[in-house]
This record gives structure tokens, C-alpha cells and sequence, in this order.
């Protein structure tokens, strides 16, 4: 079974979507497609100036893999001005991490990775720590995450993703990567909060319950969670809690 592909960060989306030939002359074969992902390689690389290196580190994957997109976004955009043929930008597999027509972050000059978080509750990923189908209450030892994908204040789909034995740093590093902008959970440390805010991950602590009933509050603007809940963890056995809101509960 083919591995899914995993979603590329776009920083901007293209202000202008058709492109073709203004002589007047008659082309019938159909469009060049070019994917929303590989428009975003050749702004970073081909006008941002980004090393490919760079471009694989702010758009989320490989450097092979953005060598990749690179390659057959050269190869449209020489098709379409050889041949006189026409090009739209639509599709692909990416998640949008700007605003919807212009990159407002300075990412792009700054060659650093893209902090700026999608809207909440347009298009965003939502993540719990996860155990048992309710919100794991410890997030640096969480074994398993529940993502929802949102988009229009929906659920479009979730899914259940396993921490393996990362740590605090590399758990951020791996829901950054995966494009959570929203983190929900019970207790967590000041170290993982940092962390996450380096991905522009918002962090809403101190819940409990299950995590599909967290969601639906969440989208209903019922949440009852802190920004500022922390923990601290000084006990073999358990951990104590400081904040405006109890986060072990």
C-alpha cells in the first residue's frame, strides 16, 4: 500500500490563477496544471531566492522531495512558454500557512520557517493528546494524538497518530511538521508550551474529557480552557500545577 502523501506548508496562494498567450492565437490543447505546492517551490526558490535546502525546510518536507516538486514545476512552466500553451493553478497536497493572497509573515526574506498560524476555525488542524477516546492528561508523555482537519469551522476529517518516545522538543517538532496549528490538553510544561509556539501552535490547557466532545466546544466557542495553565514537574510520582486555571484537574 503507497504511503500517503503528506501535505506541503504554503506560505501564499497565487493572486493570479490563468496564465496563457496574448497573441491571439487558437491553442485547444487542454490547460497546464500546476499544483498550488509546486507554485509555492518556484516563488521560494525562483523569486524569494531560497537555497532548495530552505525551500524543503519551509514548506514541511525533504529536500529530495522538494528537488522533486521543483523539477516538474520547471518542466510545466517550460511547456507552457515553448509550446505558446495555457497554465491554471489549482490543487495539490498542501495546507495554507499565510494569509490567502500575499505572505505577510516575512518568512520568506528572513529564510526561517513560517510561524504564522492559519486562521482558527477556517482552515486549521486541531490536536489532543489522546488515550482511550478522552484527553490524555500528561502532553510529554502522550503515546498517541488525535488530529481534526478544519476548514469553514467543519470537521473534514480525523485521524490518530503515534508519538512513539519522543520527548517534549521533538513532539512539537513532529505535530509543527504535520501542520497543527491549535494544540488542546490537560497539563503541560512550560518547556513544550515554548516549543510549540516556535511552530506557532496555540496552546489551550486544562481540559478534560473526551476529545470528540472537546472539539465540538471548541468549534462552538465553548472551550473552558487557559492559554496560560502550566505545569511543573518536581514528583516521582505525579506533578503539581500552576497557572490562572488548574490543568490536572
Amino acid at each position: 500500500m503507497p504511503r500517503p502523501r503528506k501535505c506541503r506548508r504554503v506560505c501564499t496562494m497565487p493572486q493570479r490563477r490563468s496564465f496563457g498567450p496574448l497573441d491571439g492565437a487558437e491553442n485547444d490543447t487542454p490547460p497546464i496544471l500546476l499544483s498550488v505546492d509546486e507554485f509555492e517551490c518556484i516563488r521560494l526558490i525562483d523569486l524569494a531566492g531560497m537555497t532548495q535546502e530552505e525551500c524543503a525546510r519551509q514548506m514541511g518536507v525533504a529536500r529530495t522531495t522538494a528537488q522533486a516538486i521543483y523539477a516538474g514545476a520547471r518542466e510545466k512552466l517550460a511547456d507552457c512558454i515553448v509550446n505558446g500553451k495555457k497554465l491554471h493553478i489549482e490543487g495539490g497536497d498542501y495546507i495554507l500557512y499565510g494569509s490567502s493572497s500575499a505572505c505577510g509573515c516575512g518568512c520568506c526574506h528572513q529564510r526561517r520557517p513560517c510561524e504564522k498560524k492559519i486562521q482558527e476555525g477556517k482552515n486549521m488542524i486541531l490536536a489532543m493528546p489522546y488515550e482511550n477516546g478522552a484527553i490524555f492528561q500528561h502532553f510529554g508523555k502522550s503515546k498517541e494524538f488525535q488530529l481534526y482537519e478544519i476548514e469553514d469551522g467543519k470537521i473534514l476529517g480525523s485521524r490518530v497518530i503515534s508519538a512513539g518516545e519522543n520527548g517534549h522538543s521533538a513532539l512539537a517538532d513532529l505535530l509543527g511538521k504535520l501542520g497543527v496549528t491549535v494544540m488542546v490538553c490537560g497539563g503541560i510544561g512550560d518547556g513544550a508550551k515554548q516549543a510549540l509556539a516556535q511552530w506557532g501552535i496555540r496552546v489551550l490547557a486544562g481540559v478534560e474529557g473526551p476529545v470528540e466532545q472537546a472539539v465540538e466546544e471548541y468549534l462552538a466557542g465553548r472551550l473552558s480552557a487557559s492559554s496560560n495553565a502550566t505545569c511543573d514537574h518536581h514528583h516521582e510520582e505525579g506533578h503539581s500545577c500552576h497557572g490562572g486555571d488548574s490543568c490536572c484537574h
